[in-house]
């Protein structure tokens, strides 16, 4: 009998961690902001596990590590439709939370990313990590695109009226 040597392929990535300096904070920006639901805090190790979607689809860890000089701050994105994308950049207004660019500056609207195509709005949680929603979008890619505001990704693919 032979076996098989190659890997059989990923189809997903699951779960993914984030530190936090303070989890009581993190939780509330989680549940309230992000909107995940809670699936189970270990207190004695002040660790917090939210679902993403639900139970068979993902899970975010949050680990509090406290405010100590060595802070790592890292990038996630969760999955969304495209119009929840466009929709989460008011309602991160409406929470407080300002909704970010691709380089992390104010926006004024979501944006794509061309070469993907990929509609996005980032903005960070308390502890200054990089989240993202995203929505994948059915368009053809355009790498020369860059990335740029969603309105222009738009009108890049409206026909010019005859002049």
């Amino acid at each position: 009998m032979m076996v098989e040597k190659r890997m059989p392929p990923v189809v997903g990535l699951y779960e993914t961690h984030l530190t936090v300096a303070d989890l009581t904070r993190s939780i509330a920006f989680y549940c309230d902001v992000v909107g995940l639901e809670l699936a189970r805090i270990f207190a004695e190790r002040r660790i917090a596990f939210f679902w993403v979607d639900d139970r068979r689809t993902g899970m975010l860890g949050l680990w509090e590590t406290g405010g100590g000089p060595l802070r790592m701050r890292l990038h996630i994105a969760f999955s969304m439709t495209r119009e929840g994308v466009l929709a989460s950049h008011a309602a991160l207004a409406a929470q407080g939370v300002e909704p970010l660019n691709f380089a992390g500056q104010r926006a004024a609207e979501p944006e794509v990313i061309g070469w993907m195509p990929a509609l996005s709005q980032f903005f960070a949680d308390p502890d200054g990590h990089s989240i993202e929603f995203i929505a994948i979008l059915d368009d053809d890619p355009n790498p020369e695109f860059g990335v740029r505001p969603y309105s222009e990704w738009l009108a890049r693919q409206r026909p010019s009226a005859p002049g």
